[in-house]
């Protein structure tokens, strides 16, 4: 079985003047991505590898998310290709994950996470809102197999106040 944890970076801001690529979160992201944090600790979550786009508000979301599961950033993985918006570019470099890691947890952007948890899961959601988990199970033994899988569990920091 495999397991995927799709999480959409935190809150960010485009009150300055940088590239996307740079924009840093705002303090809310950084307190969404603290309080997932702790819910997915308390949850016993505990991904094999963690990858994130290189994006500025990526990599501080998975950087703080991973501090919670004593997650070994040695091995923590940033993937330029991660930085898309297209389900189609996303769904493949998940396929692309070596079968000796049965939990992916990997971090990027909308409108490319909301299509591949549509895409791949088995509840519909209009939109991941930032620093939204969304856990999807695959009855396969290798990545490249997924397709349809069961959505058994998300996390929405809403829902969390």
């Amino acid at each position: 079985m495999k397991r995927l944890i799709l999480i959409r970076h935190g809150k960010s801001s485009w009150e300055f003047n940088v590239r996307d690529h740079d924009r840093v979160l705002l303090e809310r992201g950084v307190k969404d991505a603290h309080l997932i944090g702790k819910h997915l600790k308390a949850a016993h979550v505990c991904p094999d590898v963690i990858w994130s786009s290189t994006a500025a508000r990526a990599t501080q979301t998975a950087i703080i998310i991973s501090e919670y599961m004593d997650y070994d950033l040695a091995v923590f993985k940033l993937k330029r290709e991660l930085y898309t918006f297209d389900s189609d570019e996303l769904i493949s470099q998940i396929k692309s994950c070596t079968n000796d890691n049965d939990t992916l947890m990997l971090f990027s952007h909308n409108h490319g996470l909301t299509d591949s948890v549509n895409s791949l899961g088995s509840h519909y959601f209009d939109n991941v809102p930032t620093t939204g988990v969304v856990i999807i199970e695959f009855l396969v033994d290798q990545w490249a197999q997924i397709s349809k899988g069961q959505t058994v569990a998300h996390l929405f920091p809403k829902n969390l106040k």
